[in-house]
């Protein structure tokens, strides 16, 4: 019992020598390092030599306290300095002029459309408009023809005419003899006629009270057709009439009941409006 006694201390002798010697090689070798850092002194390393003499072994589990040096890493070896603080307030300075406008920049994409919105309420009835001008038609046409014979007088006679073929919205007067131009533009107009043997014709077409062209054929022994024609530009309210020459010589157009031998026609051509 009592070699064994003896040698189980030796054994607890050994190792805590051990222990010492390693701890004095520790605080030797932190000597040398604050020895040569410029912040540490003769106080810092007796407090640290004293500190590892009064350490409690790791053994006893307690916490270990440990002082902060500058040569530590991650500890700067230069004192924290207080950053001055400046009021940006004072140093600002009055509001400048406003500047130039400067060029207009590029546009951007078109975006794409948005969903349609919702029907809104029916408004109210709006008040009736102005009268608009009075309608015109773009067509006027005629074609009349005479069944009876014509002698001349000592005064001028207008042809009348008792044969309607053609009166487009009755703008020939088939009571006075005369075309009234309601759509002004471009006519045309055409007179046929059946002379009588031994007699003259004698005629004109006339445009209002004036004269435009006349239809004539001598005494001969036979009778014949004889036509006239034209193109007249007219007004609106323009009129357009066949007149029988008055009779210095006997001056005749021949027809009879059963036949029509004396026509008149006219159409509108081109409307004054259209280019």
């Amino acid at each position: 019992m009592g070699l064994c006694s003896s040698t189980a201390w030796a054994r607890r002798a050994t190792s805590q020598s051990t222990q010492d010697t390693a701890r004095g090689r520790e605080v030797a070798a932190r000597s040398r390092r604050h020895a040569s850092c410029p912040w540490a002194g003769p106080s810092n390393v007796r407090a640290e030599e004293q500190h590892e003499k009064y350490r409690p072994s790791q053994d006893e589990g307690l916490p270990v306290s440990r002082c902060l040096r500058c040569c530590d890493p991650g500890t700067s070896m230069y004192p924290a300095t207080a950053v001055p603080q400046i009021n940006i307030t004072i140093l600002k300075g009055e509001k400048g002029d406003r500047g130039d406008r400067g060029l207009q920049g590029k546009y951007g994409k078109t975006g794409s459309a948005g969903a349609r919105g919702h029907t809104g309420p029916k408004g109210q009835k709006g008040s009736m408009g102005a009268p608009g001008e009075r309608c015109k038609s773009h067509y006027a046409a005629f074609s009349v023809g005479r069944k009876k014979p014509m002698h001349s007088n000592h005064y001028y006679q207008t042809v009348i005419f008792d044969t309607e073929f053609v009166n487009l919205y009755s703008h020939f007067n088939m009571f006075t003899g005369k075309f009234y131009c309601y759509v002004p533009g471009i006519y045309f107009f055409s007179l046929n006629v059946h002379t009588w043997n031994q007699k003259e014709t004698y005629l004109h077409i006339m445009k209002n009270e004036e004269e435009v062209v006349i239809l004539f054929a001598q005494v001969g022994d036979r009778s014949i057709m004889q036509s006239q024609s034209l193109m007249l530009e007219l007004r609106e309210q323009d009129q357009v009439w066949v007149r029988l020459y008055k009779g210095e010589r006997e001056n005749a157009i021949f027809s009879e009941e059963l036949d029509t031998y004396i026509t008149f026609s006219g159409y509108l051509v081109k409307h004054a409006t259209e280019p």
